[in-house]
């Protein structure tokens, strides 16, 4: 694979992460008690994340040799290909059903919410490295 397809695939992960994160962005204020609860506006959060997990295609977003250049992958993903798979997956699995659950109060948004924001701490944690 050359250079420009590891950058590529490289910006195509930045740019599903950056979309996730603007998700994330939408929820975390509501659930802090910054924004009133929007049922509609969680719903929406949670079905783009769910959008965004189903199109994270580990084999094509993290082929092999994409660890270099301008990128926060850490090399533990190709160091334990199967654990980030599984981690991947299971955000996937978490995320479906955080969408499907629908919350339609505060505390139902926490609830659906818990689980897909935890896989996305322990993944950066394990996967990710630190910006300087």
């Amino acid at each position: 694979m050359s250079g420009m397809a590891h950058a590529d695939a490289i910006a195509d992960r930045q740019a599903l992460m950056k979309d996730i994160g603007r998700s994330v962005g939408a929820i975390v204020p509501m659930i802090k008690g910054e924004k009133p609860f929007d049922a509609a506006a969680a719903l929406a959060a949670l079905e783009q994340i769910d959008a965004d997990a189903k199109k994270i295609d580990v084999a094509t977003m993290f082929p092999a040799g994409s660890d270099k250049g301008d990128t926060e992958a850490s090399p533990k993903i190709w160091e334990d290909m199967d654990g980030f798979t599984k981690a991947v997956d299971k955000f996937k699995a978490d995320a479906a059903a955080a969408a499907a659950a629908k919350p339609d109060s505060l505390d139902g948004l926490k609830l659906a919410f818990q689980q897909v924001s935890a896989n996305c701490g322990s993944c950066h944690q394990s996967y990710r490295l630190k910006k300087n």
